[in-house]
């Protein structure tokens, strides 16, 4: 990932911090079939590993899986907010309308080389963190517990269970940091009132830069 200095982010704990707030990570695999790309969401632990390891499953009718099992290196994405930036904007615009249209956005990359595993006990820890995980928000968390046992297990021999150490990780926050203190105000000021969370969102970001 292309990444200037004054983009990247070199923090393990705001680099997790990331991953942690993503629901939906992106997996992409380069091996015999060419490029596979699937949309999981995943687990980090991170005291497992140097850096970290994720966990996740995949349909098992998704031939994804595969790569990792023959030892293909994953890189996993995990996107942040994002908005697009206005050369209008800019003040500086109205003095000399050297301004260009730009994105600010915030991700993670990660990469490395996966275990896969299909064991009912594991995969049934595994779906049972990640929905734990993903239903603690909710008013009343539905749990493993609920599904009737033969069912759970007919689902349980339908995917795949993957662990995944980072051996690798990068980080990226572009929040017009390459500009004067008043286009990164303008700019700021002008997301913090558009309609969509994700602008508003990266307005917020670029408010706990200052």
């Amino acid at each position: 990932m292309y990444s200037p200095a004054a983009f990247r982010i070199d923090d393990l704990a705001e680099l997790h911090a990331q991953i942690e707030r993503t629901p939906l990570a992106i997996l992409v695999t380069q091996a015999e079939q060419g490029l596979q790309a699937s949309h999981l969401p995943l687990l980090l632990d991170p005291d497992a590993g140097e850096n970290g390891t994720l966990l996740g499953h995949f349909a098992r009718a998704n031939p994804q899986w595969r790569d990792l099992a023959a030892g293909a290196e994953a890189l996993v994405i995990f996107p942040g907010a994002s908005a697009y930036v206005s050369p209008g904007y800019y003040p500086s615009k109205a003095r000399d309308h050297k301004a260009v249209p730009t994105w600010n956005y915030q991700t993670v990359h990660v990469w490395g080389h996966a275990a896969v595993f299909d064991e009912p006990a594991r995969l049934r820890e595994l779906v049972g963190r990640l929905s734990a995980h993903h239903e603690s928000g909710q008013a009343q968390p539905w749990s493993l517990d609920e599904a009737p046992a033969d069912y759970l297990d007919a689902m349980l021999r339908a995917i795949v269970g993957f662990e995944l150490p980072i051996a690798r990780i990068a980080g990226k926050r572009k929040l017009s940091q390459n500009q004067p203190a008043d286009n990164r105000a303008g700019v700021r000021a002008a997301l913090a009132t558009r309609a969509t969370p994700n602008e508003q969102e990266v307005a917020r970001l670029m408010d706990s830069l200052r």
